[in-house]
């Protein structure tokens, strides 16, 4: 079994973020498509770099954890890869990944995905790379394949490995389907790999004792919080039309005491704002 393999739950908020700290987790996860639709758009790259920035320097300074950050395709051709890189960097980021999708993407548990060149996503990564080294090696470039679900498990390999001499530090393969195609991966493009546990998709729900066995180095769980959230948003929103009150779910909320003990205020007190570092 491989030692170490992090779980990073995401957090589509600074609050979000808070708790995940403060549930003793060692590392966080921003979704590019939890972003969005926090904003109310769909996952297709409607979120711009100034605003994913924005996101990352308050999830940054919430958490106080390393943060892992959704770049999509890197809005844009490569310049603005390099650009991504520094300014992902500057705002705090621990580590980002980049696809091989064509823009607009779509989920990558979606069918109809349509990928760019292997050559043209080598282009990207080299660029990211070339940052990365620009900055000293402060932010991680990982590298996102959706080839498994278009062209098949072999084609996923195939660009991972090139994706890997390219530059990347971390591989990702994104929407494979069994336990077997995870092991597959793994034995065939040596190194640090990211495994992806995102709900109703083409993955089967696998344990992190299972990826560690595989040798997956980090599992990032992207949307699980805010379906968790919103599950019961919306459940809460239905029993309020139809109670007419509040009072019959007081017991599911988080108290008013629990949400400062979250942030660490006490009124009256000056709040210790968290820094960045």
């Amino acid at each position: 079994m491989k030692a170490g393999t992090v779980m990073c739950p995401g957090a589509f908020t600074a609050l979000v973020a808070r708790a995940v700290a403060q549930a003793g987790f060692k590392s966080v996860y921003i979704s590019g498509g939890a972003t969005a639709n926090t904003a109310g758009y769909p996952d297709i790259g409607l979120i711009s770099l100034t605003e994913m920035c924005r996101t990352i320097r308050e999830v940054v300074t919430a958490s106080g954890l390393p943060v892992v950050v959704d770049a999509d395709t890197g809005y844009g051709e490569v310049e603005m890869v390099h650009r991504t890189v520094h300014e992902y960097a500057a705002s705090g980021a621990a580590a980002l990944h980049l696809e091989d999708q064509v823009f607009p993407k779509r989920c990558g548990h979606l069918d109809g995905k349509t990928l760019v060149s292997t050559s043209q996503m080598v282009e990207k990564i080299e660029e990211a790379a070339q940052a990365r080294d620009e900055r000293g090696g402060d932010v991680i470039i990982i590298a996102r394949t959706d080839a498994a679900s278009v062209d098949g498990i072999d084609e996923s390999i195939k660009r991972g490995c090139a994706y890997r001499e390219a530059g990347a530090d971390m591989i990702f393969p994104e929407g494979l389907g069994s336990e077997e195609d995870f092991a597959t991966f793994s034995s065939s493009c040596p190194g640090l790999l990211l495994a992806n546990m995102t709900e109703f998709g083409k993955t089967p729900m696998l344990k992190l004792e299972q990826f560690q066995e595989m040798g997956y180095d980090l599992v990032i769980y992207p949307v699980t919080m805010q379906r968790v959230a919103m599950g019961a948003v919306t459940e809460r929103l239905e029993q309020l039309a139809r109670e007419g009150g509040a009072d019959g779910f007081l017991d599911a909320m988080q108290t008013r005491s629990e949400l400062y003990e979250l942030l660490d205020y006490t009124p009256g007190k000056a709040w210790p704002m968290p820094s960045r570092s």
